[in-house]
């Protein structure tokens, strides 16, 4: 069942890079019925292009317009295209949404893609979506959590180069253990089985293949627990998600991106959320990129983008129930 009207959360949604998918996207999971009612919709992004992608889908625009104008003209724009002018807009709507839900305008934002190259263009230094938000929130760590309905996983390192990743740092992990166990609660989680990866094949098979795994991953492992945390490990890496997928965990820790990343595309992309953990924010995401090669064509799948305004919607509400029980106390 949908919330009541009057108790739905105002969630904005940030329109991504305007040449990619996002515009299109939007649209689409704005017009779902299921969808729709969740939260009271914001969108930042630029008018006139959600009017171009509106006249490609055959959708109007059904929910408030935060238009930043942060495009410029569009008379030499198109879709699919790799431009300078759509990755610096791209982060004014990112801005002008975590600014919004800064200020309690809205309860929670949810982002379409952004092309990093198309950032990179622009001339401003950029490693990531999660990364700048947090950078926004004057947050001085952050976490990439990916949710499923089959699995989910947080990571302790994200976009840094293997080498550095594999300088495991025990409070970085325990730190993400405890963002972990938060979220799934906000998610409805009461204790969340909290399942840690090892860094090394067989979790280091007792010292065989590395050190870092018992003495800096179980040394997290057992100060969680000490903490109430029902967490467990290290575990092997090559496992631990069939398990996670049998139900034996509610979360999988990884050590790095890749380690995460790839079990949760294979078992579900479409389905897949990116949730930032650590920042004073809700924050979710598709977990695709822009798709120039689609771009304006109307064959976008909008599944991601709904699932994400989902769990947002979730989050947000339950977030906001907590917030009326403490003070009700």
């Amino acid at each position: 069942m949908p919330p009541s009207i009057d108790h739905r959360p105002t969630i904005v949604l940030t329109m991504g890079d305007p040449a990619g998918i996002g515009p299109e996207i939007v649209l689409k999971a704005l017009a779902d019925p299921e969808v729709a009612p969740l939260a009271r919709w914001i969108v930042a992004g630029d008018a006139a292009v959600l009017q171009m992608a509106g006249r490609i889908t055959g959708l109007d625009l059904p929910a408030e317009l935060h238009d930043e104008h942060a495009l410029g003209s569009i008379g030499d724009f198109s879709f699919g295209k790799l431009d300078a002018r759509c990755g610096r807009a791209a982060l004014e709507y990112v801005r002008a949404a975590a600014e919004m839900c800064l200020r309690g305008e809205a309860g929670a934002m949810v982002t379409a893609p952004i092309n990093k190259e198309a950032v990179a263009l622009s001339g401003r230094p950029f490693t990531g979506h999660t990364e700048y938000i947090a950078e926004l929130c004057g947050a001085s760590e952050s976490r990439m959590l990916l949710w499923s309905e089959r699995l989910s996983t947080v990571h302790v390192t994200t976009h840094l180069a293997l080498r550095q990743a594999c300088e495991v740092d025990t409070d970085r992990i325990l730190r993400t253990i405890e963002l972990g166990n938060d979220a799934m609660k906000l998610l409805g989680f009461e204790r969340p089985r909290i399942a840690v990866c090892g860094l090394n094949p067989h979790a280091g098979e007792h010292g065989l293949f590395g050190e870092e795994d018992r003495r800096s991953i179980l040394p997290a492992v057992e100060t969680g627990r000490a903490r109430g945390i029902a967490c467990s490990g290290p575990h092997a890496p090559d496992t631990v998600f069939l398990q996670a997928v049998r139900g034996a965990y509610d979360l999988v820790v990884a050590m790095y991106h890749d380690q995460g990343h790839i079990p949760m595309k294979l078992i579900d992309f479409e389905g897949t959320v990116n949730i930032s953990l650590g920042i004073p924010i809700i924050r979710t995401s598709v977990d695709h990129g822009t798709a120039f090669d689609i771009a304006g064509r109307n064959l976008a799948d909008a599944r991601s983008m709904k699932q994400a305004m989902r769990v947002a919607a979730r989050m947000a509400s339950r977030l906001a129930t907590r917030s009326t029980q403490k003070v009700n106390q």
